[in-house]
């Protein structure tokens, strides 16, 4: 038996999907904490952009230095947009999506188009029959094996560390986030594109008249770049570890890949703040209507969901050496465990 926050005494449920009955408990989102966490997020951000500004008639490096510690604001932003798509945010959902596409021009990220994927993503996650959207592409041992030589080439150029966390974050969010990728048939997610286009370079246009190139150069830049690099690494190591779940289609369940297929992440905790709470991603992934800040809440109250998929930040350092999934043996290999199983056979 586990006693709740709420004094309420429940069975310790067996299987995830009843893990869902107990984790509704902590959906609803309180309006003056998530205020509060808005207001301790974007008024840092603001005040060191202005202090990098300041600071370029000083020194450069100092700009530079300034622009990447505000990176991480940039960073929490990012998961305060990301809540804001899940409706967990706020308790009217007309709210959280106009703070989210708002924001949406802070982190680069058209609001509608990136909910609709994120949302794909959620109801698909760990399904080897529904990948494409919203994943780093994964493919079976199979599947790499039947692939000419060019194709192989180039799945494991796109896996490797370098492409993945130096290339693929300023693609993504410089590039790839300005078209409505997956989504080209639907007007309301080119509307939520060019919209969101339009507003970045209105941005960067006042930015440029009263500053000229330098603060963009010296500020915008590196902190989305640093910003996008460390979103990209947390996402990859919330579901892309050695025991994650994928099985096809027929076999897949929304709550046992969400609980089996996401890590909990345990960080340090400034870096949790920062990252407002995504590494307890298993949780998330089980209940995404738990806002950010009730997340720790959950793990205290339920101990034993905090011994699930744990991994250290040691640890997830491996995760970025594995590329394939073996069907058989249940688990993501890299390129060299691979070719170590075919010699063997």
């Amino acid at each position: 038996m586990i006693q709740h926050s709420n004094t309420e005494i429940t069975p310790v449920p067996k299987h995830a999907r009843e893990w869902v009955k107990v984790l509704a408990n902590y959906r609803e989102p309180k309006t003056s904490r998530s205020l509060y966490e808005l207001a301790v997020t974007l008024g840092p951000f603001v005040a060191l952009w202005a202090l990098a500004w300041w600071s370029l008639s000083v020194s450069a490096w100092l700009t530079l230095a300034i622009s990447l510690c505000n990176a991480a604001f940039l960073l929490r932003l990012f998961a305060i947009q990301h809540d804001c798509g899940h409706s967990s945010f706020f308790k009217d959902r007309a709210l959280s999506d106009w703070v989210g596409r708002v924001l949406g021009v802070l982190t680069l990220t058209p609001y509608d188009v990136w909910r609709r994927a994120h949302s794909i993503h959620h109801s698909s996650a760990g399904n080897l029959g529904r990948r494409g959207i919203g994943d780093i592409d994964t493919l079976t041992v199979a599947e790499y094996k039947s692939l000419s030589r060019y194709k192989q080439f180039r799945y494991r150029l796109y896996r490797h560390p370098l492409i993945l966390f130096g290339v693929g974050p300023g693609y993504l969010f410089f590039l790839q986030n300005r078209l409505p990728l997956g989504l080209m048939a639907h007007a309301k997610y080119w509307i939520s594109a060019m919209c969101t286009n339009a507003a970045i370079i209105v941005a960067l246009l006042v930015i440029w008249y009263f500053g000229g190139l330098m603060p963009i150069l010296l500020i915008f830049v590196p902190s989305t770049l640093l910003a996008a690099t460390a979103g990209v690494w947390l996402f990859y190591v919330q579901h892309q570890f050695e025991t994650t779940h994928w099985v096809d289609d027929q076999d897949w369940d929304l709550h046992d890949a969400a609980l089996q297929g996401s890590s909990h992440y345990v960080l340090p905790s400034v870096l949790q703040w920062l990252s407002a709470n995504i590494g307890i991603h298993h949780i998330h992934h089980l209940y995404s209507r738990i806002p950010f800040y009730r997340l720790p809440e959950v793990l205290k109250d339920h101990a034993g969901l905090a011994e699930i998929n744990r991994m250290t930040v040691r640890e997830s350092f491996a995760n970025a050496r594995l590329h394939l999934w073996d069907e058989s043996s249940k688990r993501l290999l890299s390129f060299a465990e691979v070719k170590q199983v075919n010699t063997a056979a």
